[in-house]
């Protein structure tokens, strides 16, 4: 894969039409729902005849469509929002592109990120980068499959419980799910307002701390940004770091649990001082998750009624089959799902019973990492307690779904920063990630210990 510099020392036109290039050789995969050919190239050349150049001057990179671009479709890869036309632009696009960037295109994802395969687009399945049969991780899996191709050196994607750090630990690629707050969601399609992070794909962690760099700090249009807290650390000192007990139990599959060990062990070789550490909470955070972010789905998709933006039920005969009709055919099933899922758990004489005890729950979670992190400076276990599983395999059965997410959703409800990184392959040649969590604001520790490993 080709590094930043490389992009650097080359003309921005030369850059973006190998990506473009790329990107049509790799059709298959499915990785794109949309290419911006004109405006990238209209944009390289713009850039190529600049004097001052930005930190990414020329260098081409893919947003998961779900991220407002303005004057282009923004589907969320949904039926709801397949002829929305962004009237706005992402904040965190606008960063990129004050410094040179140059967006190609759109990557594919599950419908309003609702989704651990990519499987629930409405325009078809992401299939792996390593080996078409099996799926791509979701929901960000097209931005995940566009790095891992080489398409591109970065991605963007969102994390509200393992969005980011699932499909990179699935195709073999770094995955950055900031802490909450660090950059700005403004112009990104909502899906639980308190987990949701905007995060990075790249092929380097150099490449996600760069990114990471330029995209972090205060949104005026975004209440929940913290000041730019972020500055890359030059070198990592020798770190305490605790192995998570209840992720590497037998429920985790072997060649999983052995590269993790593998960069455990690495850890110990370069100086870490690592222990094992137990986060029992961690047990409950997937039906904790599962009561929460439905909640907050069903809130933030109530606007999708067929009347302010999106699709409309041409046949509709009265309000109400107007909603109904619109929601019905905008939505698909796993959206359906997660709204009557959020709405019973809301509704009145269910609210304390499920939502209120999530929430108490979550608390607890979060203070056991508190406790964790006043002795430890990193967390670390697998990813995902398996491989990429193949295409259809799990998608009848919502459950088994959900449990690729059981490792990854502890640190979105606590809204701590945490990385996949590539650990190695399987046997049979399947990429492995290992996670490392980092108490809040920790994220350019983490990156320097990632960094550390790719050296």
């Amino acid at each position: 894969m080709a590094g930043l510099s490389s992009y650097l020392h080359t003309p921005a036109r030369e850059n973006v039409e190998r990506a473009l290039s790329q990107a049509k050789e790799h059709e298959a995969f499915h990785a794109l729902l949309h290419l911006s050919e004109e405006k990238a190239l209209s944009r390289a050349d713009l850039i190529d005849s600049q004097e001052k150049k930005g930190r990414l001057a020329g260098v081409p990179f893919i947003v998961k469509d779900n991220f407002l671009t303005i004057g282009e479709p923004t589907t969320a890869a949904s039926e709801m929002l397949a002829s929305f036309q962004a009237p706005v632009m992402a904040t965190a696009v606008e960063k990129l592109e004050a410094e040179g960037a140059i967006c190609i295109g759109k990557a594919n994802l599950d419908a309003f990120a609702h989704g651990g395969s990519t499987e629930n687009s409405a325009f078809g399945p992401t299939k792996n980068a390593v080996d078409q049969t099996r799926v791509a991780g979701g929901s960000s899996g097209g931005s995940a499959v566009s790095v891992a191709l080489d398409i591109v050196p970065f991605a963007l994607g969102t994390d509200t419980g393992g969005s980011i750090r699932q499909p990179a630990s699935f195709n073999g690629v770094v995955g950055v799910k900031p802490t909450y707050g660090a950059v700005s969601r403004y112009g990104v399609v909502a899906m639980a307002s308190s987990t949701d992070v905007i995060g990075v794909l790249s092929n380097t962690v150099e490449t996600s701390e760069l990114v990471l760099d330029i995209m972090a700090g205060r949104d005026a249009k975004d209440m929940t940004t913290l000041p730019d807290f972020f500055e890359p650390l030059s070198e990592s000192a020798p770190r305490k770091i605790g192995v998570i007990k209840e992720f590497m139990t037998s429920d985790v599959d072997s060649e999983v649990r052995q590269k993790t060990q593998d960069y455990i062990d690495a850890l110990r070789g370069r100086g870490h001082t690592v222990e094992e550490v137990s986060l029992p909470m961690s047990k409950y955070a997937l039906a904790v998750y599962y009561v929460v972010v439905p909640a907050e789905v069903s809130s933030n998709l109530g606007r999708y009624d067929g009347i302010r933006y999106g699709l409309r039920a041409s046949d509709a005969t009265s309000i109400a089959s107007l909603y109904g009709l619109s929601r019905d055919r905008g939505f698909m099933p796993e959206n359906k799902r997660r709204i009557m899922l959020g709405s019973y758990v809301l509704s009145s004489g269910f609210f304390d019973a499920y939502y209120l005890q999530a929430q108490k729950v979550r608390t607890l979670l979060i203070n056991e990492f508190n406790a964790l992190f006043a002795s430890y400076d990193v967390l670390i276990g697998p990813v995902v307690p398996t491989p990429a599983f193949k295409l259809g395999e799990n998608t009848d059965n919502p459950i088994h779904m959900y449990l690729s997410d059981v490792m990854t959703v502890p640190a979105s409800l606590a809204g701590l920063p945490a990385l996949s990184v590539p650990a190695g392959t399987t046997d049979s040649g399947l990429p492995v990630g290992v996670q490392l969590i980092g108490q809040r604001q920790s994220d350019a520790l983490l990156l320097a210990l990632a960094k550390e490993g790719e050296a």
